[in-house]
């Protein structure tokens, strides 16, 4: 019997020991928030068009030409965001190709091609949305036709990713 109240004795301190640190335990908590911004969408504009060509004369087309690709950005005002292009170096018209290049580009928060410029690439370039969440961007660049380039219609395509 004795053993049996030292154990029901024992048991009966872990109990209060517990208790007791459970007594001096405290806790806190804190909001948690998260403010969601309004999604960039990326809209194709113009194509950039050379129209005719000709074998052994290169054909340019300038950021402030109508014939410019265009794109439209839409977002959260005054955001920072960096823009990456994916870009040809060949139209191809069957397995013929006409090599494009000298890529140029002009970004602005206004729908004209007066803004910045810099070059299309891989690379992220920076820009900044409007008050209004708008972003433009014109895009050019020159075609080389080879003396015996083959007739046909040539095609390619640009892409442009926009990321806050």
């Amino acid at each position: 019997m004795r053993t049996t109240k030292k154990v029901a004795l024992m048991a009966l301190g872990l109990v209060a020991v517990g208790a007791a640190s459970l007594d001096a335990q405290n806790n806190a908590s804190i909001n948690v928030t998260a403010s969601v911004q309004q999604p960039i969408t990326v809209t194709a504009g113009n194509a950039l068009a050379f129209g005719n060509v000709f074998p052994g004369k290169a054909a340019t087309v300038a950021v402030a030409s109508a014939s410019a690709g265009t794109f439209t950005v839409a977002g959260q005002a005054t955001t920072p965001v960096s823009m990456t292009f994916v870009l040809p170096t060949n139209l191809t018209s069957g397995a013929h190709n006409l090599p494009i290049g000298t890529w140029t580009g002009n970004q602005n928060t206004t729908n004209a091609p007066t803004g910045t410029s810099f070059t299309p690439s891989a690379t992220a370039t920076p820009a900044t949305l409007s008050a209004t969440g708008a972003l433009y961007v014109f895009v050019g660049a020159t075609v080389t036709p080879a003396v015996a380039q083959v007739a046909g219609a040539y095609t390619g395509t640009v892409s442009m990713t926009v990321t806050y």
